[in-house]
């Protein structure tokens, strides 16, 4: 079936890596892992057919070193090479030098990649599709010259976003005129900081957002389809923590709607691969074009459930110039997805990253439960890299069983050794807000906090009968942490008795 590709390197760690790996293998494809020294004994690099470490601890000296890779590339005579998310993967320089070496990128082109990548670039190009945009300014600026004469026909509250970023980084909402010009230079200051380009916009602030996004797949002869929506409200600073497929706020006619604005987004930058274009919708079902990430998503995995679509290999089935082999009157939604990033965070203490050895690691089994993982039991979180250690994923007939199994899910997962968003993610799906769909992109601030979070666990029988609730964020127990050093720090979603 695959004709060109038979050899590809995974520029990429963790478990995208390993979930690369997996589908490549499938496809009878040769893989070649690529590691720093501090993930060398990683098990994206044990999966591997071949492995090269790329040397050096940071990101800067290993994963984001182009003409390392392209090195390697070479001197093993790979077809192919598949960037994951994060890192390299929306790096427009990095696939064209990949495209200049006579490499296939498994993902768009360059071109796409760059006018996506700039919020204000991929706003103008859509407009040609009529595509609903946030009320703003249309314009990339640091200068607070031109963005003042304009704020007050936008209206506050407004939305302060670096035009080059994402991830939340230089974004600043804003809600009086007063401190308008205060927050544009923390925003113009950080966006330089994580970018290289303090180039901002500004948009009307949608109070009680949800946040929709819809997965696109397209290929090299004109077809694009949507694999329908995921909703991905629940964030901490921005960024998502739990994501399901499909959304309860959308009805059919809301849906179709919104998947053929997705796919004219594609269309309008001539996409091929795996998108994610991003909507934000108001209490009103109002919904805008927000962006589009040229990449697979983290959070992929709940379409795959739903859909019965290995994304992936529909990415390098694309690659290898395959037309698509369905069509959109083919895809259908079967039963509910519910996604949990199991981050290495101290959720009672601001999620603040969390590092150590994972002395303890039990991945919770049975049907219609997944763990996407890149760790095994005694290897190091470090300090290096992103903290997410996983992605557990559920799927079942209906959302409230999806719900059930997620909670059943989460209690079966043990890890000690680090700090976990577990804890929170019980909170959040068992809440009556997350139940019945009444829930926005603040749901953190208006829901969640320690003492919540704590009585959440102290009502829960079977954390009582097991006699560990007073294990968990309670600091006047600290000796018995002590206790266990030898391990690695206990805490932990659900840590066994001795």
């Amino acid at each position: 079936m695959i004709k060109n590709i038979k050899k590809v390197l995974i520029a990429n760690r963790g478990e995208i890596a390993l979930r690369i790996i997996r589908s490549i293998k499938e496809l009878g494809i040769k893989s070649v892992a690529v590691f720093s020294e501090v993930d060398r004994t990683a098990p994206h690099v044990l999966a591997a057919d071949e492995a090269v470490c790329l040397g050096g601890n940071t990101a800067a000296e290993s994963y984001l070193d182009i003409q390392k890779i392209l090195n390697i590339a070479k001197e093993l005579n790979i077809d192919a090479i598949h960037p994951g998310y994060g890192f390299l993967s929306e790096n427009a320089d990095f696939a064209q030098k990949v495209e200049d070496a006579g490499i296939i990128f498994i993902g768009p082109s360059a071109s796409s990649i760059q006018i996506m990548g700039s919020k204000i670039e991929a706003k103008n190009t859509v407009k040609a599709y009529n595509i609903p945009l946030v009320p703003g300014i249309d314009e990339a600026t640091q200068d607070l010259d031109v963005i003042r004469p304009k704020i007050n026909e936008i209206g506050f509250p407004l939305l302060i976003k670096a035009s080059a970023g994402g991830g939340g980084k230089g974004m600043r909402i804003v809600e009086t005129e007063e401190e308008f010009e205060e927050q544009l230079e923390r925003a113009i200051s950080e966006a330089k900081a994580a970018f290289g380009d303090g180039t901002v916009f500004v948009e009307k602030y949608i109070t009680s957002p949800k946040h929709i996004e819809f997965q696109i797949l397209a290929d090299k002869h004109g077809n694009v389809v949507h694999l329908f929506e995921r909703e991905c409200s629940i964030q901490r600073r921005h960024q998502k923590v739990i994501e399901e497929a499909p959304s309860i706020f959308l009805d059919e006619k809301l849906r179709a709607e919104m998947g053929k604005c997705a796919v004219d987004v594609a269309k309008s930058c001539n996409y091929v691969g795996a998108g994610t274009v991003e909507f934000i919708m108001d209490s009103n079902k109002n919904y805008y074009f927000l962006e589009m990430n040229t990449r697979l998503q983290v959070e992929h995995a709940v379409t795959e459930e739903i859909t019965d679509v290995d994304l992936v290999k529909e990415q390098i089935k694309v690659s290898d110039g395959h037309p698509l082999s369905f069509t959109q009157d083919d895809l259908k939604i079967n039963g509910h997805a519910i996604e949990i990033r199991v981050y290495a965070e101290d959720s009672e203490n601001g999620f603040m990253p969390d590092t150590g050895t994972l002395s303890t690691y039990q991945i919770p089994q049975g049907y219609g439960t997944r763990v996407d993982d890149g760790y095994q039991e005694g290897n190091d979180v470090s300090i290096y890299y992103d903290p997410m250690i996983s992605k557990l994923i559920v799927r079942a007939d209906n959302r409230d069983n999806a719900i059930d199994k997620a909670l059943r899910s989460i209690d079966e997962y043990i890890i000690a050794g680090v700090k976990t968003t577990l804890p929170f993610a019980s909170f959040a799906i068992n809440h009556e807000a997350f139940r019945t769909g009444n829930f926005d992109t603040n749901f953190i601030s208006k829901y969640y906090s320690k003492d919540s979070l704590k009585q959440t666990m102290e009502n829960d029988e079977e954390f009582i009968a097991s006699g560990i609730a007073g294990l968990l964020f309670n600091e006047e127990n600290k000796n018995i942490e002590t206790q266990h050093q030898t391990e690695g720090t206990v805490n932990k979603w659900k840590t066994r008795a001795k």
